[in-house]
């Protein structure tokens, strides 16, 4: 194990360790647990109990995880395949066997997605006036309207492409919509094939004027049935036999040397050129198609049946997120507005007066990000006294406050470094725009370490206070998004505790330069120290509980899989500490295996709010619980996030923060709303309410308790009475 980042050019990890044997018994593969996980997803569009609006939302939720899981996963398993490697993994599947799986799991998750839209989402939605109408269904009003518009916002755009001796197979854009068309010379009897795409920025649903706002109604158009409709004019004089919509899925992972590459940015910016023509690992297709289309298709593209997913519903259900934001308010959640954090509402004072006076901890979304976070580097950047600011971005959003932010400090002569990490995964082409315009700026950009992904969640700033230069610091949870922190589940830290940020100072300084660092004694860092620091703090509980001492592990995070981290915990359980994991994904434990992880327990909670935050607890012998060791970051018990990324855990040491993290913690616990417990098999049960019990949604908790502190702290006399529904701590 390395003892520091040494420089910018470190050489990736070696793969997962082999396991010793093959042990399916004692681990779940990570693909199938993956595809159990975005079931739970799709169960939110199932649920009656969930808003009607919202369950158009998780079917789009469902089918966006399910293309980047087709472009990441499921395209290395099949390059697996066709490169001839039939190695057995821990879990005792093959490539091949694991690809059958998936796409087996796939087509019935497809099918209940299918059936809910169709039998359920659509008709429910027509009773509260929200009329999704097929060519069929339009009054003669309307469908004259769809002409006048197709004839002057849609036919402009089109492209027919037809595909003949002169004219090859097109070029078929990564997730695209398309119509393919058989069409035939009159007199002749040959079928020729013709495509045309569907432009991006026509809506897929057209709202239609006539009949709307009539009663409170919304009446909406097919544009495929537009298109569909208006072939003749596309294709003139010829015979059209049949029309099908596809799409097609490219995979994102391409193999590029970054130990050969002399600029990082350039060899990212090719790889997203590369992109464009990387093979294809799916082609869904309308169920019930013309077999001479798909064959074509399947032909053309290089696929086979197994490669070909029929579509019942939507081509996209992305393409009904304009439905799903409808201003219908009792279809919907209720808007939630996060609160100001109690420390941080005098807008007025100075945040670095506060953070001295104490560590601040902040959970969105719950409380403001803009509010803590933002008004943070805001004020870093306006404040004379502050002379450097160094900050990771691994996802931001295109109007992001930070990058104006950082810009607006560098043209006032302060010292802004920003490391920019330019292979998170679908973010490669924002994140490179956005490196440029801060490097414009003057601020020094950094694009990461060759071999690694900079994943961590971290901002320095150093600042002359009037004692002395001191630095402040946030380590958080989640993305420096202004977006997801409304959507996503996360903590962060503020703190000028000098143990932490001399060690931050020391990974900024690894992460630009090439200096070898210390060990580390405070933090928690991936790739130098993390996953041994995990283990040890692990085997130490099973030493407490052998010992007679109070043990207790609670571990809240996205995804496990890491095999050392799982069989130290089998280890702690056979020893008999009680293990809660709170995992919202993929989880390669088996808990409740007698003889195994009789004492592992595992949920996964699902809901209005995506799960993200990732939470550490270990009692460490101590009579009250809330004074064990509380840890969060940035890192699952994942490999890559072990091994192969830079990645930052840090201690929650105030004794109020620790308390508030033990009651977020056995409220997820006490989930009996959106909580799923997790069977030795990989599958999943949903919990609900016993007769006459009241539903303890983790989500609906935590936001009446940031209601009740923000109506405390206004001197309101009634709070939200909701607030006191809560599970015992």
């Amino acid at each position: 194990m390395p003892r520091g980042i040494s420089n910018r050019r470190v050489r990736p990890s070696p793969a997962p360790e082999a396991a010793d044997q093959v042990s399916p018994e004692r681990f779940l593969n990570r693909d199938l647990s993956w595809l159990e996980f975005n079931r739970r997803v799709l169960h939110e569009a199932l649920d009656a109990r969930t808003p009607l609006l919202e369950r158009v939302r998780f079917l789009s939720i469902f089918s966006s995880n399910l293309d980047e899981f087709f472009m990441k996963r499921v395209s290395a398993i099949r390059q697996q395949v066709v490169a001839g490697k039939a190695g057995i993994a821990a879990d005792g599947l093959t490539p091949a066997r694991k690809l059958a799986a998936i796409r087996s799991t796939v087509l019935s998750l497809l099918q209940q997605q299918t059936d809910c839209y169709l039998r359920e989402i659509r008709p429910a939605l027509a009773a509260q006036g929200v009329h999704l109408l097929a060519w069929r269904d339009l009054t003669e009003a309307e469908r004259a309207e769809c002409v006048a518009f197709f004839r002057e916002t849609v036919y402009p755009i089109l492209t027919p492409l037809a595909v003949d001796f002169g004219h090859p197979f097109p070029f078929i854009s990564n997730l695209s919509e398309s119509l393919g068309i058989a069409l035939m010379q009159p007199g002749e009897d040959k079928t020729l094939f013709a495509r045309v795409k569907i432009p991006e920025t026509v809506p897929r649903w057209v709202r239609l004027r006539a009949g709307n706002g009539e009663g409170g109604t919304y009446r909406f158009a097919s544009l495929y049935d537009m298109i569909r409709e208006h072939l003749g004019q596309l294709f003139p004089g010829m015979q059209i036999t049949a029309a099908a919509a596809f799409r097609v899925t490219r995979t994102i992972d391409l193999e590029l040397d970054e130990e050969d590459a002399q600029d990082l940015r350039e060899l990212i910016a090719q790889e997203l050129r590369l992109r464009r023509f990387a093979p294809v690992v799916r082609l869904e297709i309308e169920a019930g198609a013309d077999p001479w289309i798909q064959r074509f298709l399947m032909h053309e593209l290089e696929l086979t049946d197994n490669d070909v997913y029929p579509l019942g519903g939507e081509v996209d259900y992305q393409d009904l997120k304009p439905i799903s934001t409808l201003p219908i308010a009792a279809l919907a959640h209720e808007p939630w507005t996060p609160v100001v954090p109690r420390a941080l509402a005098d807008e007025d004072s100075d945040i670095f007066s506060i953070i001295r006076s104490g560590d601040l901890m902040v959970h969105h979304p719950y409380e403001s990000f803009a509010a803590s976070v933002e008004r943070f580097i805001r004020a870093a950047a306006a404040d004379p006294r502050v002379l450097a600011i160094k900050m990771t971005l691994y996802r931001t959003s295109d109007e992001s406050p930070f990058i104006y932010t950082l810009i607006q400090a560098a043209e006032a002569r302060k010292q802004v470094v920003c490391l920019v990490e330019l292979k998170a995964r679908l973010d490669e082409e924002r994140n490179i725009m956005l490196a440029e315009a801060l490097e414009k700026a003057g601020v020094h950009v950094v694009y990461g370490l060759v071999g690694l992904k900079t994943h961590t969640k971290a901002a320095l700033v150093v600042r002359q206070d009037p004692d002395r230069i001191r630095c402040y610091a946030h380590i958080g949870t989640g993305n420096y998004h202004n977006i997801t922190a409304s959507l996503y589940s996360d903590l962060g830290l503020l703190t000028c505790d000098p143990a932490i940020t001399e060690e931050l100072v020391a990974l900024f300084h690894s992460l630009t330069g090439r200096s070898v660092q210390p060990a580390y004694r405070k933090l928690l860092v991936a790739p130098v120290q993390m996953r041994e620091r995990f283990l040890a703090l692990i085997e130490r509980e099973a030493e407490h509980q052998k010992a007679g001492r109070p043990a207790r592990i609670i571990a809240k995070m996205n995804s496990l899989e890491d095999r050392r981290i799982i069989d130290a915990l089998y280890a702690a359980g056979q020893a008999g500490v009680k293990i809660d994991l709170i995992v919202r994904g993929f989880c390669c434990l088996r808990p409740q295996v007698k003889g195994l992880s009789e004492n592992i327990r595992v949920i996964s909670i699902v809901g209005r709010f995506l799960e993200h935050a990732r939470v550490f607890y270990f009692c460490n012998g101590a009579s009250r619980p809330v004074d064990g060791e509380f840890y969060i970051g940035s890192a699952d018990w994942m490999y890559r996030n072990l091994l192969q990324r830079v990645e930052v855990v840090v201690p929650v040491e105030a004794a109020a923060h620790r308390e508030r993290l033990w009651e977020l913690l056995q409220i997820n616990l006490n989930d009996n709303r959106q909580a799923w417990d997790m069977a030795g098999d990989g599958t999943y049960v949903q919990r609900r309410p016993a007769d006459n019990e009241p539903a303890r949604g983790t989500h609906s908790i935590l936001m009446a308790l940031a209601r009740r502190d923000s109506a405390l702290l206004s001197g309101a006399a009634d709070p939200d009475p909701s607030a006191n529904v809560l599970p015992p701590v």
